[in-house]
């Protein structure tokens, strides 16, 4: 702005201190002086003197929706999408959850998500989203979408799916849905997540969330989330003292029992793992099945099957046959290993399943339904603990 030659001109301290303190992306103001309007003058400009024009807005009662730019249209779009409400100033997730109890499948389609916080340089973000299930060994059972780039409103449309989930997680577990930012400089940051139990879910129904990101519960930041995790501390003690203890899951593995009458013996069936522990620095596994009949004096029961190169999700496909007598088989304790092959040095025990009478559970009811359902090939998921058998651990290098 400029005044009439030999006049003095006068910029008043306000125009000096202004900044653009609209939240999101940092843009540049082309003139501050359009912030603080002066009355028709030569050029444009006020006249000049040691005063502000008495229209002049002052800073402090300037309206917000003026001093914020709200009414710019390249401002418009981002600036609506990012509310600084804490409830909403990291965005929201929209996804689909859908429980198939035939197939043992929890389908999460991970569909856009709106207004996410910016967390670049640039104003923007690489967004991407990654579950696990809870409790659980979130190595095992993390699953993750593609990275969007440049964007604070990304539309991914992916499907994950879990393998191996039963009635009983339905009711226990809950969906952990996180949205992060890829730096490929440094650690990736965290943005939101979202927590979903999953009892919320019929089978069968698909059910549609449209849902604000949280911060991170992990570490609580309020009186009530600190309530939330005391509470979450006692279920668990309370579980511990009633003996279930609290075994780290390493993912699942599906089994096929069968006593076959005419051969006179138990049909064991690897089928596959799903979402196993990685247990090398690539990332990944190169997981084994090994399995044995208990009690094994001559240790002569054992199966192995072949070993699966570089997968958390294997699929096995074999087959192994016991001789014995059903009267027999009651007293047996089938058990099962799943170990990571290493060249060169002893393998990595990655999770087992016990399945007899003495087991717990799912175990316990599918060696009995195998016993009481002759030549019924039955097949179920079963989850991998940390627990090793006594008897594998000196097994670990075979």
């Amino acid at each position: 702005m400029r005044g009439r030659r030999g006049d003095r001109m006068t910029i008043n301290i306000q125009e000096h201190m202004a900044i653009n303190v609209c939240p999101g992306p940092i843009r540049p103001i082309r003139q501050i002086s359009d912030y603080f309007p002066r009355g028709p003058g030569p050029e444009g400009g006020g006249g000049g003197g040691g005063e502000a024009p008495a229209h002049l807005v002052p800073l402090a009662l300037a309206p917000p929706a003026a001093l914020l730019g709200a009414t710019t249209p390249e401002d418009g779009a981002e600036v609506d999408s990012y509310d600084s409400d804490d409830a909403t100033a990291l965005g929201t997730l929209e996804f689909d959850l859908l429980y198939d109890r035939a197939s043992c499948t929890l389908h999460c389609s991970i569909l856009r998500a709106k207004g996410l916080k910016p967390m670049d340089f640039n104003g923007l973000a690489d967004p991407y989203v990654k579950l696990h299930l809870l409790p659980g060994a979130c190595k095992a059972n993390k699953l993750k979408t593609k990275t969007q780039r440049n964007t604070l409103n990304p539309v991914w449309n992916e499907d994950l799916t879990y393998s191996g989930i039963t009635d009983d997680d339905i009711t226990h577990k809950v969906l952990r849905i996180a949205v992060c930012d890829e730096d490929k400089l440094s650690h990736n940051e965290f943005i939101g997540e979202i927590r979903v139990p999953l009892r919320r879910l019929k089978p069968s129904q698909k059910k549609h969330f449209n849902i604000c990101l949280e911060r991170q519960l992990a570490s609580p930041s309020s009186m009530s989330a600190a309530l939330r995790g005391i509470s979450c501390y006692l279920k668990e003690l309370e579980q511990a003292e009633q003996g279930q203890g609290l075994l780290e899951e390493r993912g699942r593995i599906l089994l096929s029992l069968s006593y076959s009458s005419r051969r006179r013996g138990l049909l064991v069936g690897i089928l596959r793992c799903a979402h196993l522990a990685a247990m090398d620095v690539n990332g990944y596994s190169d997981p084994y099945v090994k399995t044995y009949l208990r009690p094994d004096v001559d240790k002569k029961s054992k199966h192995k099957t072949c070993v699966k190169k570089k997968t958390l999700n294997p699929e096995f496909n074999e087959e192994f046959f016991y001789e014995i007598e059903l009267s027999t088989l009651a007293t047996k304790t089938l058990e099962v290993t799943v170990w990571d092959y290493d060249i060169g040095k002893s393998n990595d025990f990655i999770g087992g399943v016990s399945l007899g009478p003495g087991a717990r559970g799912e175990a316990r009811k599918h060696w009995s339904d195998c016993l009481q359902q002759p030549d019924a090939a039955l097949e179920r998921w079963h989850t991998l603990t940390s627990e090793l058998p006594p008897a594998a651990g000196a097994l670990s290098s075979a």
